[in-house]
């Protein structure tokens, strides 16, 4: 079992997780966000390794002082990580239960996927971007249907604690007013840790 990993970027500090985190980039992604922060992670010609959750661990395991100590540990994004759901169950087999998983995903992905992240993911941070279809159909190119029943379905099934859902405002795209009202919605779903910020499209 392979799967195409861009990137790994060492000692992040609370930026994607709890304590010390090694980010670990797949690539292949569903979407086609207008203000992607990661075009490559779809690109055709983008460079990739193909590795084994074996290889990954031998490729993050000297870091494991720093996650036992700080309660970190490794999170997937990319891309979509839960494309690769088999290969996230066989590196949680691998590093055992005392490192802190975490998936940055978009759940626009078969449910057999999320349920199958579910058993190895001890925290998912959820790109929503809107819960609007015609605002999320302009930005990302694709329904948002299959999300929003896979988000529904994730909140039934795991504790509030362990999903965060983030709600950007994305000029240009949403407004504050329709933020507000994704907010409302999921929080109905009992959901109750929100990240709200803005996408920054000029630098």
């Amino acid at each position: 079992m392979k799967a195409p990993v861009i990137g790994i970027s060492r000692h992040r500090i609370q930026t994607d997780g709890q304590g010390i985190t090694s980010l670990v980039c797949f690539h292949g992604c569903p979407l086609r966000c207008k203000y992607c922060l990661n075009p490559f992670s779809f690109a055709p010609e983008t460079k990739y390794t193909a590795m084994t959750p074996e290889m990954l661990y031998e490729k993050v395991k000297a870091d494991e002082l720093y996650f036992l100590a700080t309660g970190g540990g490794v999170t997937f994004g990319g891309g979509e990580p839960l494309l690769h759901a088999d290969f996230l169950k066989q590196f949680r087999k691998i590093c055992g239960e005392n490192w802190h998983l975490c998936a940055e995903t978009s759940l626009a992905v078969p449910w057999q996927n999320v349920q199958k992240a579910t058993e190895c993911i001890d925290t998912f941070y959820i790109d929503i971007k809107d819960t609007d279809p015609d605002i999320y159909r302009c930005y990302t190119g694709k329904e948002n249907t299959l999300m929003l029943e896979n988000i529904e379905r994730l909140a039934k099934l795991l504790p509030p604690e362990r999903i965060i859902v983030r709600l950007p405002l994305i000029p240009d795209f949403n407004s504050e007013k329709s933020r507000h009202h994704s907010r409302n919605r999921l929080a109905a779903m009992g959901l109750k840790q929100f990240d709200l910020f803005t996408y920054k499209t000029s630098f």
